[in-house]
């Protein structure tokens, strides 16, 4: 446990710099998350950032697991942002999920969608720049 548990804060300090060399938006990891349910993993400085983001690190899978998308709701929910899980398995990229609805908030249309969306962590700070600029 110990182990996995230094293995997901590495990759939350590995994410958050890439964010901020992609944003110009610092994060910090949330240690509250440890004390109590429902917070996000990493924490932006801007107030306009308009996620939640938890952050999953495992040796092998396929694709978001159901548990951390219903995990980064709850958080989301509880500050009135939108989920995002950023994730990576051994030896493949970090993909980033978020839902439906902030593609289309990115291009300024209104829906209600209950799917989610897959994309690289580039494309994923493009869709969040964009929501922030409106």
């Amino acid at each position: 446990m110990v182990n996995g548990r230094n293995k997901g804060a590495s990759f939350e300090r590995q994410v958050a710099k890439m964010l901020h060399e992609e944003l110009g938006v610092s994060f910090k990891r949330d240690i509250e998350q440890y004390r109590a349910a429902d917070h996000g993993d990493l924490v932006p400085d801007d107030p306009d950032f308009p996620f939640i983001i938890e952050c999953k690190r495992y040796a092998n899978g396929t694709g978001c697991a159901p548990q951390w998308w219903k995990q980064a709701e709850r958080a989301a929910d509880a500050e009135g942002k939108l989920p995002c899980v950023i994730y990576k398995f051994d030896r493949r990229d970090i993909r980033c999920v978020v839902p439906l609805t902030a593609l289309y908030k990115a291009f300024g249309s209104e829906c209600r969608a209950d799917h989610q969306a897959e994309m690289t962590l580039e494309a994923f700070c493009w869709i969040a720049r964009e929501m922030m600029n409106d």
